[in-house]
């Protein structure tokens, strides 16, 4: 069964009505919830386990000048969630994290600002500014899966399905409310990444 982005209907405003509207996810191949707490510069035991609930509740307790985020290991890659954050779309932050591995980030402003990214061994790969378009040429491996996917003419509106698709195919992780919902994230703010 081939998925379309109609699959990725579920994330939506009445599903998760505090998560859809602003949100950042970031995948990192290889790493564990811990090293990507590091490599961000914060300390794993300053964190706490939460459910995605939790990781929400709180976030909207805390000021939204901090870099409040969940992470969890999904197969081979750690996820984090960032409730109206930002840190997987900070070309700065991307390129680092990203070192000696893989990074797939998608991102939505409560402006309906969308942004999707790929950096690779700390080079961006591809990005993609919806209503911008791309950021240049689309690398050989995507250009396929984009254009079954409509992405190719210029749809990559994560709301709509087409960023959950590219990031599954680059990562081979199907995102699903119950895999989203169904996980405990290691919780807290990170400073300045190093």
């Amino acid at each position: 069964m081939i998925a379309t982005p109609g699959d990725h209907a579920w994330f939506s405003h009445e599903r998760f009505p505090e998560l859809a509207e602003a949100y950042c996810f970031t995948y990192v191949h290889g790493l564990t919830p811990g090293q990507l707490v590091v490599r961000l510069g914060g300390r794993p035991e300053d964190f706490t386990p939460m459910t995605l609930g939790e990781l929400i509740e709180t976030r909207h307790g805390n000021s939204y000048d901090t870099a409040f985020l969940g992470v969890t290991t999904m197969g081979d890659w750690v996820f984090a969630v960032e409730p109206n954050g930002g840190l997987g779309v900070d070309e700065e932050i991307i390129t680092s994290l990203s070192a000696g591995t893989r990074l797939i980030s998608h991102f939505r402003d409560v402006e309906g600002v969308e942004y999707f990214y790929w950096s690779e061994d700390g080079e961006i790969r591809f990005c993609f500014i919806a209503d911008e378009g791309y950021s240049e040429e689309a690398p050989e491996e995507i250009v396929e899966i984009m254009q079954r996917i409509g992405a190719d003419r210029g749809h990559l509106h994560p709301s709509d399905g087409p960023a959950f698709l590219l990031a599954e195919h680059l990562t081979g992780i199907t995102l699903t409310p119950e895999l989203l919902e169904g996980s405990t994230y290691l919780c807290g703010v990170t400073p300045e990444p190093r």
